[in-house]
């Protein structure tokens, strides 16, 4: 017991340092190979044509995006959403971008049976699926302790991570005959503790996690690229929609928030790109990755950063609007906060 303790105390202070003077050493080299790959790839890329792309939360943001660029090269689509009529218009697009063929399907990927059904009318009409994209992600925006609907909480997980594991589970026998893909849409939040969506956080951790795991059972037979943003303009963000329940529901602070960040059709650019060259992982923006370092190596710097974002003049801001706790009791939103509703609002 007291050899291990002392081997454990040595360890710990010396295994970091020295990673890090390794990693420093061998990153030339890395980027090097990784260039090499990207190069190669290039020119070698899985060709789509003719191939069948199922996507799921494709009514809108990212969904939509990612359509088109499967689109582009010349892919049978297969797009999942709850709001069917949207679909509609995004598959005329996508046949003018260049589509072959394109189903649409009203489904909620927050039920299993939704998701058995999808999977196999594909299978019926194309008899084949090489590529599942899971796109359907919901976000909030309030601290933890200032909710009191807890009912909201199982709707967080169930949208962001079990609408990605039904999907994936009853398409994977297909994708081992196809040596298909699955495209995962994570976020930055599963590994950098960011204030005010820690249900969201935890989900996209566990999602992750999921994967990252699923990549060794299937051992090369199915794909599987993870792509991380961090904060993009979306349909998500804007809070443009919002449902009773299933995958397309957002709070009503969002709704009312101007969103703002980096283009989602770069974003799904990149994501189908590294899909097609059998990428394991896309991020966007790259630079996120330096507050990894952080994360690992001094996560105190992490957080003194934060309370310094979250304490201007010693208080907090934030918007009660989501939380279920009457507008009385909020302290004065931030400028451009939309406050006229004390409760949770998820209409259409």
């Amino acid at each position: 017991m007291v050899m291990n303790h002392m081997i454990n105390y040595v360890l710990d202070r010396v295994v970091p340092p020295a990673s890090l003077v390794m990693l420093a050493l061998a990153w030339p080299t890395l980027t090097f190979i990784k260039s090499c790959e990207r190069v190669y790839y290039h020119f070698f890329a899985e060709s789509m044509d003719d191939k069948v792309v199922v996507i799921t939360g494709a009514s809108s943001g990212i969904g939509e995006q990612i359509a088109y660029e499967y689109a582009k090269k010349k892919a049978n689509l297969v797009l999942v959403a709850r709001r069917d009529q949207r679909l509609h218009g995004i598959s005329e697009n996508a046949r003018l971008l260049g589509a072959p063929d394109v189903l649409i399907m009203a489904a909620d990927v927050v039920k299993e049976d939704d998701c058995k059904r999808f999977i196999n009318e594909t299978i019926n009409y194309f008899g084949r699926v090489d590529h599942l994209v899971n796109t359907t992600s919901l976000g909030h925006t309030f601290y933890f302790e200032e909710a009191n609907d807890t009912s909201v909480f199982p709707m967080l997980m169930d949208i962001n991570f079990w609408g990605n594991v039904y999907p994936t589970y009853a398409a994977i026998p297909y994708l081992r005959r196809t040596r298909g893909r699955i495209v995962v849409n994570a976020a930055v939040e599963n590994w950098l503790p960011l204030p005010r969506m820690s249900l969201y956080s935890a989900a996209k951790a566990a999602l992750v996690n999921f994967y990252e795991t699923l990549r060794l059972e299937l051992n090369g037979d199915v794909g599987i690229t993870i792509a991380t943003h961090g904060w993009i303009g979306a349909e998500m963000t804007h809070g443009k929609f919002m449902l009773e329940e299933g995958a397309e529901m957002q709070w009503k602070e969002e709704r009312e928030v101007e969103a703002s960040g980096s283009p989602v059709e770069e974003f799904a650019k990149l994501i189908v790109s590294a899909a097609v060259q059998g990428d394991a992982n896309v991020k966007f923006p790259k630079w996120y990755d330096v507050f990894l370092l952080y994360r690992v190596f001094a996560p105190d710097i992490l957080t003194w950063s934060f309370r310094l974002l979250l304490s201007p003049q010693g208080t907090r801001a934030t918007s009660f609007i989501g939380t279920g706790k009457p507008v009385s009791e909020s302290p004065s939103p931030p400028r451009g906060m939309y406050t006229s509703s004390p409760r949770i609002e998820l209409v259409e």
